[in-house]
């Protein structure tokens, strides 16, 4: 690969997110009676992220050596290596924050769900490329559903939901392939009501769908008969549920008054309309109670804090309220320009919890100010907009899935990691790519990143 052919612009913006980390994990770990010395110094955290800086800049070098057409022609062994991996990690991992998730060989630790994003990265571009895979076939769309789905059910049992996330972030790559949209839609209609039903009580949730029904039934005709049991469905529901309380009796209300407008639609020639929104109801419903369900016996203790801690900021009390309180505190303390390199008092003061990994963006927002933050998420606006680009003029369609692949998941990273210290994402682990302490993470990232350049400098040899 020739410097000619080096994208320099996503090379550049790589160097400047590892430098930026680099020098917020030593300010983390700064200390007025630090002594410098090489010793003392490959000792902190600072130190060890430099050494990782060095490997992966090494491994960097090893994937521009590599010819390109090695990682699709071997994309199925590395991504069935990962996949052993993930498995043997529940045998012999250690666990670390109540979470099997890590291998370690004396002082050196790895963490396999790092490189299963890369392996299924790499073969689902694979399979996306192949001669004859179309979205058009229905067997194609759940195979490729199937290769995301695998890695996120064998990171669950760690269980290490934030990981397991991650990987719904190749539904860009998919989408991009040609997922239809009817896919998305109802994935928004899944988790919303997802969502809604560990917000609020379900009874409640079931009366705001029938609601939200009984107005498209009555926008979707001219008669005036059904906007006005429309207006008497949202009358008796705010009566039980506000006046008398009672929910079970406003969902029953409900629920009548609607069945009658059901039949009324259905002799109207509405029998499509009244089968989507009945579907809806039905499918709502199941939703609802499996999501209540499966948050009360599924997911660990720690897991439904974080989520309630998330989703109801109001209560008091809990660690990660805590630790989202202080991470805001600490960045709102930065101001404008912030308190300046290393005189950032709460992150000294250790007020924030893991602020040189999942929290290091509260370290930026105190000594950097608001001016340093917006910088921080321009670079990695910049880098995303930047894969974009790259993926849309390379000529093979294994390179482009593979960079939407990689764009997904740096976004998603990007995305969570900076709203969970700001409250507007559920503290579930999720580093801020090359920023935060991490060796698995950093060099999993460069390899990423390194593949890209290797793949859009040979664009035009394919």
């Amino acid at each position: 690969m020739s410097d000619r052919n080096l994208d320099w612009i996503t090379f550049s913006l790589y160097i400047c997110l590892v430098i930026v980390g680099w020098l917020m994990i030593f300010a983390v770990g700064y200390d007025d009676g630090y002594e410098a010395g090489i010793g003392n110094f490959f000792g902190t955290e600072a130190g060890k992220q430099t050494i990782w800086i060095g490997i992966s800049l090494v491994a960097m070098i090893f994937i521009f050596i590599i010819d390109w057409k090695f990682w699709q022609t071997f994309s199925t062994i590395i991504y069935v290596l990962a996949m052993v991996l993930l498995v043997l990690v529940l045998f012999f991992g250690v666990k670390i924050k109540g979470q099997v998730s890590w291998f370690r060989f004396g002082s050196f630790a790895f963490q396999p769900a790092e490189f299963a994003k890369f392996a299924t990265c790499l073969a689902l571009s694979s399979y996306l490329s192949s001669y004859g895979t179309s979205f058009k076939i229905n067997r194609h769309r759940l195979i490729a559903l199937g290769l995301i789905s695998l890695p996120i059910g064998l990171v669950m049992l760690q269980p290490d939901a934030g990981s397991a996330l991650v990987f719904s972030s190749f539904l860009i790559m998919l989408f991009r392939a040609g997922m239809p949209s009817s896919y998305y839609l109802i994935g928004g209609f899944v988790s919303t009501i997802l969502l809604l039903s560990l917000m609020y009580p379900i009874p409640n949730v079931l009366v705001g769908m029938v609601l939200l029904s009984v107005i498209i039934f009555a926008a979707n005709t001219k008669k005036t008969l059904y906007p006005i049991l429309g207006s008497i469905v949202l009358a008796a529901a705010s009566y039980f549920l506000v006046v008398k309380g009672y929910t079970i009796e406003a969902l029953i209300a409900s629920f009548v008054i609607l069945s009658t407008l059901g039949y009324l639609l259905w002799n109207d020639r509405k029998q499509r309309l009244v089968t989507i929104f009945y579907g809806f109801l039905i499918v709502g419903t199941v939703l609802a109670y499996s999501a209540n369900y499966a948050f009360n016996n599924f997911l660990k203790s720690h897991q439904q804090v974080r989520i309630d801690a998330w989703l109801n900021p109001e209560k008091p009390g809990s660690k990660e309220l805590y630790q989202v309180v202080q991470s805001k505190y600490a960045i709102g303390s930065g101001g404008i320009q912030g308190k300046g390199f290393l005189q950032g008092m709460m992150t000294k003061l250790d007020y924030v919890p893991e602020q040189d990994t999942d929290f290091i963006f509260c370290t930026i927002g105190e000594e950097q100010g608001f001016l340093g933050s917006m910088s921080i998420m321009l670079l990695f606006l910049m880098l995303l907009f930047r894969l974009v680009i790259i993926a849309e003029r390379q000529r093979s369609s294994f390179s482009r899935y593979y960079i939407y692949g990689i764009a997904g998941i740096i976004f998603v990273h990007f995305f969570i990691n900076i709203g969970m210290t700001m409250g507007l994402a559920p503290v579930i682990g999720i580093t801020l790519p090359f920023v935060s302490r991490g060796g698995s993470s950093l060099l999993i990232f460069t390899l990423m990143i390194a593949l890209v350049l290797k793949l859009d400098s040979n664009r035009y040899h394919i």
